[in-house]
């Protein structure tokens, strides 16, 4: 069994990619994964157990690094016996440190989109739902309520999914110099509109052959229930890959996108966006 991950930024086709690759009858796909939330609670007991500080500290180290590695595929031999793994959570990039140290060299693919777009995409979701109170938003005061405060929150470094997502993909750009040879970049944009060159890529990546599908009738092989994920919560794919048009001075206006390429900047460059 060989696991690959999948750590994108949030609205930037995590799940199709999931189901693009998932299409390949070798690959198992995820949905919305808890296992590395799983393993950060062993992580947690091993770090301040009275019981593993009270025994010799290397062999403790070793012992957990491996009970991680069997964690993790123990995981997926309990789900299937394909002997391709794609773990989708946006928690393994931040985490690659821990992650090499008991799976050496993972393979990371982590997908991206025009900034401006990740936001229109969320001020769209909120506007699908006028009726429903947004507690993420607006847990004490009547905040959030304009177009720029909303924006304004979901872009706060300690706001999930987006600020957050976007303040730790910042960290490991920036401490490691050689990331674009560990990660492999994947532009949302790129994949609507060249589909298959994006995805030969991709596999060249994975080190695995390339499995052709139909990009215009893709079998959904990944389900959620979007209800436990709130008024954001969007899990389902259309089945054709067309290119997607840009909607951010539409449902942003133009200040606003102003101001994220300014506070942003290093995210639009890094990346490619103008």
């Amino acid at each position: 069994m060989k696991i690959f991950f999948n750590s994108s930024m949030p609205r930037s086709g995590s799940t199709l990619m999931q189901n693009i690759l998932g299409n390949n009858p070798n690959i198992y796909a995820t949905p919305t994964s808890a296992v590395l939330d799983m393993l950060n609670a062993s992580k947690r007991v091993y770090t301040t157990s009275p019981t593993m500080k009270a025994q010799d500290e290397k062999d403790m180290k070793s012992a957990f690094l491996m009970y991680s590695r069997f964690a993790l595929e123990g995981y997926f031999h309990g789900l299937t016996d394909k002997p391709y793994i794609i773990d989708k959570c946006r928690g393994w990039a931040i985490n690659m440190p821990y992650l090499n140290s008991f799976y050496p060299n993972p393979k990371i693919i982590c997908l991206v989109r025009d900034l401006r777009d990740i936001l229109a995409s969320m001020e769209k979701n909120y506007r699908k739902h006028p009726d429903k109170w947004d507690i993420s938003l607006d847990p004490e005061n009547p905040a959030g309520t304009t177009v720029a405060e909303r924006v304004s929150m979901w872009m706060n470094a300690q706001s999930k999914p987006v600020g957050d997502t976007l303040n730790k993909l910042k960290e490991v750009i920036f401490r490691d110099s050689k990331i674009d040879e560990k990660i492999c970049f994947v532009r949302f944009e790129d994949l609507c509109s060249r589909p298959e060159v994006v995805m030969k890529g991709v596999y060249g990546y994975l080190g695995l052959p390339y499995h052709e599908i139909d990009y215009k009738n893709i079998q959904q092989v990944t389900f959620e229930d979007d209800k436990f994920h709130g008024r954001y919560g969007d899990h389902k794919i259309s089945p054709e890959i067309k290119p997607v048009q840009s909607q951010a001075r539409e449902l942003l206006g133009d200040s606003i996108c102003k101001q994220l390429y300014e506070r942003n900047r290093w995210y639009f460059e890094y990346f490619n966006y103008k």
